[in-house]
C-alpha cells in the first residue's frame, strides 16, 4: 500500500453553524480524516471557526476560495437546505468529494440530477444521514434481517421537536427549504427504508404553518409481506422520539432520540415488550420508557454501543474510506437512495393531503 492510500482525507466546511461545528469535534474523533478549511461569507466567523478548531485550519470567507485551495479534497456542506444543490454542484464541478448535511438537496428532481453529475465527473457524493452509520442501527438491521424478532409486522417512529412559530426561522421558511419533512420526517422515513426496503404504497397527511411550509406531518408506508411503517414529525409539540419494529416473536426499540441511537433494546413477545414500547409523553411515560432503558429487566436485552461525541464520526469514517478508495458512492447511503426519500416527501407533501 502506498504512503498516499493511507493520508487522512483533507475536508473543507462550508458554513460555521451548529452541524458544522458538530461536523469540526467529531473529525477529531476519526480515523482517516482531518480538517483543513472552512469557509463563512463573514471572515470573522470563519477566522474564529478555524482557530477553534487548529493551527493547521485555513479560513476563507468564499466558498469560491475553498474550492480553489489543492489542500482540500473533501467538503461537508453545512449551508441552509435551500443552498444545498449549488453548493454540492460546485463541489463535484471542482472534483472534491461532497458530503451534504441532511436533506441532500430540497427536491428530488435535484438529487437526481446531482448524482447524475457525481456519477459523470466520477466524484463521491453522500447524503450526511449519520444516523444510518451509528453501530446501533446497524445491530438493529443485523437482528431484523437475523430474525431475532420474527416476521416484521409494523414499524412506528416518531421525530419532533418544538420550533416556536417563527416566519423569520428558517424552519418556517419555504425559500430556504423548511418544513418538519425535510427537517426531522426525513430521518424516519430514510431509517424506515433502510430497514425494510422501499415501501410499495404511501398515504400521508400534513398541517401547514402561516408560512406555507408543513409543521407537522404524518405518514403511512406500507412494505412488502404486508409491514406497515407509521410515522410522524412536527415543530409544533415534543414527541417521544423513538422508533420501534415489532415481529411475532418479539420487538425492537430504538430509544429517544433515535436519530442518535446508543442502544437498541431486544424485547421479547408480551410484557417486557408492551413495557418499553409505552407511547405518548406524559412523565409517567418518559418515567416508564427510561427505566426500562436502564435497568435490567426480564424479557429485555440491551445492546449498548456507547460513543464519544455526537455520533458524525461513523459517517465521516465511512465518506473518507470511500473517497480514499476513488469510489463516487456509499452503499449505505446512495445518492439515488436520498432521491428516493425525497420522492416519499413531496408524495406525502402534495397539496391535497394537507389538513385544516
Amino acid at each position: 500500500m502506498s504512503e498516499k492510500s493511507v493520508e487522512p482525507v483533507r475536508w473543507g466546511i462550508v458554513g460555521t453553524g451548529t452541524m458544522a461545528q458538530q461536523f469540526a469535534s467529531d473529525l477529531g474523533l476519526c480515523r482517516g480524516a482531518v480538517l483543513s478549511a472552512v469557509s463563512s461569507r463573514h471572515a470573522d466567523k470563519a477566522g474564529a471557526f478555524a482557530a477553534r478548531h487548529g493551527s493547521q485550519v485555513s479560513a476563507y470567507d468564499t466558498y469560491a476560495d475553498l474550492l480553489a485551495d489543492d489542500k482540500v479534497e473533501a467538503v461537508y456542506v453545512a449551508t441552509p437546505n435551500d443552498t444545498h444543490f449549488a453548493a454540492a454542484s460546485a463541489a463535484i464541478e471542482s472534483d472534491k468529494g461532497v458530503l451534504v448535511e441532511k436533506p441532500l438537496v430540497a427536491t428530488s428532481a435535484e438529487a437526481t440530477r446531482l448524482a447524475a453529475l457525481a456519477a459523470e465527473r466520477g466524484v463521491f457524493l453522500m447524503e450526511a444521514m449519520w444516523t444510518r452509520f451509528l453501530p446501533a442501527i446497524t445491530k438493529a438491521k443485523t437482528l431484523i434481517e437475523n430474525g431475532a424478532i420474527g416476521e416484521v409486522s409494523s414499524l412506528r417512529g416518531m421525530l419532533a421537536f418544538h420550533h416556536p412559530y417563527d416566519p423569520e426561522s428558517r424552519f418556517y421558511s419555504k425559500e430556504r427549504g423548511g418544513g418538519a419533512m425535510l427537517d426531522l420526517g426525513v430521518y424516519g422515513v430514510s431509517l424506515a427504508r433502510f430497514l425494510m426496503g422501499d415501501p410499495v404504497e404511501i398515504s400521508g397527511e400534513w398541517q401547514a404553518a402561516p408560512t406555507g411550509v408543513d409543521r407537522a406531518a404524518s405518514l403511512t408506508l406500507r412494505f412488502k409481506n404486508d409491514v406497515v411503517g407509521t410515522l410522524s414529525c412536527a415543530f409544533d409539540h415534543e414527541g417521544d422520539n423513538c422508533f420501534i419494529v415489532e415481529g411475532s416473536r418479539g420487538v425492537l426499540v430504538l430509544p429517544a432520540p433515535f436519530i442518535a441511537a446508543r442502544d437498541v433494546l431486544q424485547c421479547s413477545a408480551g410484557f417486557a415488550a408492551r413495557l418499553a414500547t409505552i407511547p405518548g409523553r406524559s412523565a409517567s411515560a418518559r418515567a416508564i420508557r427510561k427505566l426500562v432503558s436502564r435497568l435490567p429487566l426480564p424479557g429485555i436485552r440491551k445492546h449498548s454501543f456507547p460513543y464519544s461525541g455526537h455520533g458524525l464520526q461513523f459517517e465521516i469514517e465511512a465518506a473518507s474510506s470511500a473517497i480514499r478508495a476513488r469510489k463516487t458512492y456509499h452503499p449505505v447511503m446512495h445518492p439515488l437512495d436520498s432521491a428516493r426519500t425525497l420522492e416519499i416527501i413531496e408524495t406525502v407533501l402534495r397539496e391535497e393531503n394537507r389538513r385544516p
